[in-house]
């Protein structure tokens, strides 16, 4: 999930002091009393619309306000959505979903196909500069639309009455029921969107949704409230009343107001874990630590003129201890990433061989190479800038980073921070050297880690690099339906990717999370997804 996830905001760290905290939303009541959940979110979100969201802040609004044509519970498992049921064609290129009886928006209109149609055309319209656009590529006729080169008419989901809507897809997609699941694949309501530019900046009735919760309450950088949706089908098997999340920037200070039972639960994709906890948690037997399809890289940007040479980028990338990195600093039992798909994707479960783990000499070697090429004579003619997102996890990463570099390749390194949505702004325009980012599986196929590269284009791509080699891999890839040969396509893409070092990989997540007692099934999936419909609050007695 954009950056993220999509971009993700993967936070955790820091200088924890458990103190009070005073500034707390009024909203916040005792969770044991009522059927209330309190948690809390790093950032603002950026976004709560569902064709421009691209990382997991935005995330956890749209996946509980909203709800697509299926679900996936935290086994993996599809679940029928708002379509009841479906039929796939023997070749694998049509779906034909029905869509469920009594469905309807929070203002009480009908959820119809009409919806979905739209919504589908809607991302993949030029206009909409929707960066995650290129996940509806499956679509028969997406790309050439989205790409300026084709019709609207001729993107493969149509809507033919209002309870069938008919998907035609490019190339058979095994995973294309999962993607159904995925925010960007939300309906909205189409009279809503075309009547008012603004329908998704803010809480209220303005702000129509079809999920379990409904938004009634944003107070802009400071917290927002969900509750529980009346017009939601299934509002019957939904327990909690009220979701409250403060927007709480350092992970020191969530985790002392979790410590003081004002918070209920920490862990993707809201407020992680801060590192200077874990050791507590973990003494306390509290800590849970479950299986992430994540991963954690610097995106360089392939424009700027030093970045723009491989041997820098290689330098860099083989002169970080990764080992040292995950033992020392994120301790949660990551794995050191020496490639860019991790071990949870099928097909990819061991290593590849591509680099070694902090492999200085062959680092420096690379960087005698890089100094040549750009005219410089020494180590420290060279400047490097590493971007981060304010948070205290990214900050104790980036100076664990920034020693490793200068110590081991004589270079200079500095580190500039900025908030959340600015800095989202800044890896759009590729105003950075290198830039921190998370990335969590958007369905569980090596795809979702490569996908994004094959195209400077691509709305996620964000360093400006592209590889004609990598993108005929890629696209081989999708019409290979041979599973094997199909994995072996993508293994030989990452590889030139590795090649060319246009991301430097850094570690494979796990999720780590901690949550009170009177929290019932709450846990994120192996995506770091979290459905509050399932969620309960026990009584304690």
């Amino acid at each position: 999930m954009k950056k993220f996830l999509k971009k993700v905001v993967i936070l955790g760290a820091a200088l924890l002091a458990f103190g009070p905290v005073t500034s707390l939303s009024t909203a916040m009541v005792s969770a044991q009393e009522e059927q209330v959940l309190n948690l809390a979110i790093g950032s603002e979100p950026p976004t709560i619309d569902p064709a421009l969201a691209t990382d997991s802040t935005s995330g956890a609004i749209i996946k509980n306000v909203f709800e697509g044509l299926t679900a996936m519970d935290n086994e993996g498992e599809i679940l029928p959505a708002a379509a009841e049921s479906w039929e796939v064609s023997e070749d694998g290129l049509t779906y034909t979903f029905k869509l469920r009886e009594g469905n309807t928006w929070s203002n009480g209109d009908p959820v119809k196909a009409s919806d979905f149609e739209y919504a589908w055309k809607r991302v993949l319209n030029p206009e909409t500069a929707s960066q995650y656009a290129s996940i509806l590529y499956v679509l028969e006729g997406a790309e050439a639309y989205n790409a300026g080169e084709g019709e609207a008419d001729a993107v493969g989901v149509t809507a033919v009455d209002d309870s069938t809507l008919e998907v035609k897809l490019a190339n058979p997609t095994s995973y294309f029921l999962e993607l159904t699941a995925f925010y960007t694949y939300m309906p909205v309501h189409q009279a809503t969107v075309e009547a008012d530019a603004d329908w998704a900046l803010d809480a209220g009735d303005a702000y129509v949704t079809n999920g379990p919760f409904s938004l009634s309450e944003w107070a802009h950088s400071s917290h927002y409230v969900l509750v529980k949706s009346d017009s939601y089908w299934d509002t019957e098997n939904v327990s909690l009343d009220t979701v409250n999340v403060q927007i709480i920037e350092a992970e020191s200070t969530a985790n002392a107001e979790f410590q003081a039972g004002g918070i209920d639960y920490l862990g993707a994709p809201y407020s992680t874990v801060s590192l200077d906890a874990i050791d507590l948690y973990r003494a306390n037997d509290e800590l849970n630590v479950a299986p992430y399809a994540a991963i954690y890289w610097y995106k360089l940007n392939t424009t700027d003129e030093v970045m723009s040479n491989v041997n820098i980028r290689k330098a860099l990338a083989l002169a970080v201890d990764r080992q040292a990195l995950v033992d020392n600093v994120t301790k949660g039992g990551q794995l050191p990433a020496l490639g860019l798909v991790p071990p949870t994707s099928a097909g990819f479960e061991e290593d590849r061989g591509y680099m070694a783990d902090a492999d200085y000499e062959l680092a420096k070697e690379y960087l005698a190479a890089g100094l040549e090429e750009l005219g410089l004579a020494d180590p420290s003619e060279l400047n490097i800038n590493i971007s981060i997102n304010t948070s205290e996890a990214h900050s104790t990463i980036a100076q664990f980073i920034q020693e490793g570099w200068a110590q081991n390749l004589g270079i200079n390194v500095a580190i500039d921070n900025t908030e959340w949505q600015v800095y989202l702004e800044r890896l759009n325009v590729l105003d950075f050297q290198a830039a921190r980012m998370g990335w969590i599986a958007d369905f569980n196929d090596a795809s979702s880690f490569l996908d994004m590269y094959r195209t400077a284009a691509s709305g996620n791509n964000d360093t400006g690099w592209e590889n004609e080699e990598f993108k005929s891999l890629i696209d081989e890839a999708a019409a290979e339906q041979d599973v094997d040969a199909r994995t072996d396509l993508l293994v030989q893409a990452e590889a030139v990717m590795m090649e060319d070092m246009p991301v430097i990989p850094l570690y494979y997540y796990t999720n780590l999370f901690v949550i009170h007692d009177h929290v019932e099934n709450m846990a994120p999936d192996a995506l770091g997804n979290i459905n509050l419909k399932d969620v309960s609050i026990s009584s304690g007695e």
